[in-house]
């Protein structure tokens, strides 16, 4: 075809340039021009293992000035990350609803199962899975400014979960301003300053909303309890305001009146520890007070052979010599029960312990926490509270400590969430 008939302006351009003349007859077979590929609209798994590879491979920078401009480069890469991890997982679970109201399923069984695959594909627990798929489906449909800050790295993933935990009970148009509003300065913000800004935003837009939520908070008043370095614990209540500062005011001032006590050598905030264990258990001497304390110990280790560490249930590890001060406490009065427990040689896997019973007896259970010790789910380190069949009692599964297993009650529910589905 003649040049004067080529549509395409880039292509005249071109022509032109070539200094071609106007009557040059163009012509080219449609069979010699190779096939576009046709580009997907999304990212393949192989592309992101690809780029990981290539990121986890590459040279470090080996200026300094160059070091700090890749690390805060990496941070909005992390960012970013995290956004398309949100739209990932919200995608994830409102196609599961979906699926699951068709068939009449209830939600909250969707919801488990959801937080079940979730935390296999993250390496989680499922209570923390579901934390981050409520966090996802937050940003995702309610909060559009906060994740473009996100995917655009002025903000982080604490921070962005901030916003949606200080939200959370703000109506859906209020949270929407809220979102609009913070997003204009959330990039200059740190982690306090992004709390601080959108609980003051949220209360001027409703300013009834604090005095609801400090008293649905009363609801969640808690004792916990985790461990801490060097054997020993963090014990922590989660009180309302006012009868938190009553306990520390109390503790206080009887470490003020001791510290005065020349006699008394102890620091203050032992002297408030002290007395917190006093008053709670009732007496000055709290090794008096009978406790059962499921302390699992090898008898090597018992006999002093070998220094393998103990377990204590509801703490973890701890060394031999005080597990063998544990098990032979200088007071002979403590009531000590001994209960022989079999292990395979090589792991030192519980396999069997004294008694046998057709069902999940007192004994059989305080077997299988021993020796699951906790939730036997994968990457879910929280405390046993339910002991379940590993294959179904009603699909023939035997009640015994092979088919028995350790869960959470967030995992025994997930796990019986996914069993519909199966």
């Amino acid at each position: 075809m003649p040049l004067a008939d080529v549509e395409d302006p880039n292509v005249v351009a071109l022509l032109r340039a070539l200094d071609l003349p106007e009557n040059l007859m163009i012509s080219f077979d449609s069979a010699d021009l190779p096939e576009p590929e046709p580009v997907p609209d999304f990212v393949t798994v192989e592309q992101l293992q690809g780029f990981v590879g290539w990121l986890t491979g590459s040279v470090l920078p080996s200026d300094d000035a160059e070091r700090l401009a890749v690390l805060g480069q990496l941070e909005q890469v992390s960012a970013a990350v995290a956004a398309v991890q949100a739209r990932v997982m919200a995608g994830y679970d409102a196609s599961v609803r979906d699926r699951r109201r068709a068939a009449g399923q209830p939600d909250r069984e969707a919801r488990r199962a959801v937080n079940a695959r979730v935390a296999e594909a993250l390496h989680v627990s499922p209570h923390k899975a579901s934390r981050l798929v409520g966090v996802a489906r937050c940003l995702v449909d309610e909060l559009p400014h906060t994740l473009a800050a996100l995917e655009q790295g002025r903000t982080s993933q604490w921070r962005a979960t901030l916003v949606v935990r200080e939200t959370a009970l703000l109506s859906r148009e209020s949270r929407a301003d809220l979102d609009e509003e913070l997003a204009h300065r959330i990039e200059g913000l740190g982690d306090a300053g992004v709390e601080r800004e959108a609980r003051r935003i949220g209360q001027r837009l409703e300013p009834g909303l604090a005095y609801k939520r400090a008293k649905n908070a009363e609801v969640g008043r808690r004792v916990t309890i985790r461990p801490a370095p060097d054997c020993m614990t963090v014990v922590t209540a989660t009180l309302p305001v006012a009868e938190g500062v009553a306990v520390y005011a109390a503790l206080a001032r009887v470490a003020d009146s001791a510290t005065a006590d020349a006699r008394d050598e102890r620091g203050r905030g032992q002297v408030m520890a002290d007395t917190l264990v006093a008053r709670v258990l009732g007496t000055e001497t709290p090794e008096s007070i009978p406790v059962e304390v499921q302390l699992v110990i090898s008898d090597r280790a018992l006999t002093g052979v070998t220094d393998e560490p103990a377990h204590v249930h509801g703490y973890g590890p701890i060394p031999a010599p005080l597990a063998r001060a544990l098990a032979d406490p200088p007071d002979q009065h403590v009531a000590r029960q001994v209960r022989r427990l079999w292990g395979r040689p090589e792991t030192g896997e519980l396999v069997q312990m004294e008694g046998r019973s057709r069902t999940f007896p007192p004994g059989l259970r305080r077997f299988i926490v021993a020796r699951d010790q906790y939730c036997r789910t994968p990457w879910c380190d929280a405390p046993i509270r339910q002991i379940d069949h590993v294959h179904p009692h009603a699909r023939g599964g035997s009640t015994s400590a092979v088919n028995g297993q350790g869960l959470c009650q967030a995992c025994n529910l997930a796990k019986e969430a996914l069993q519909l589905v199966s």
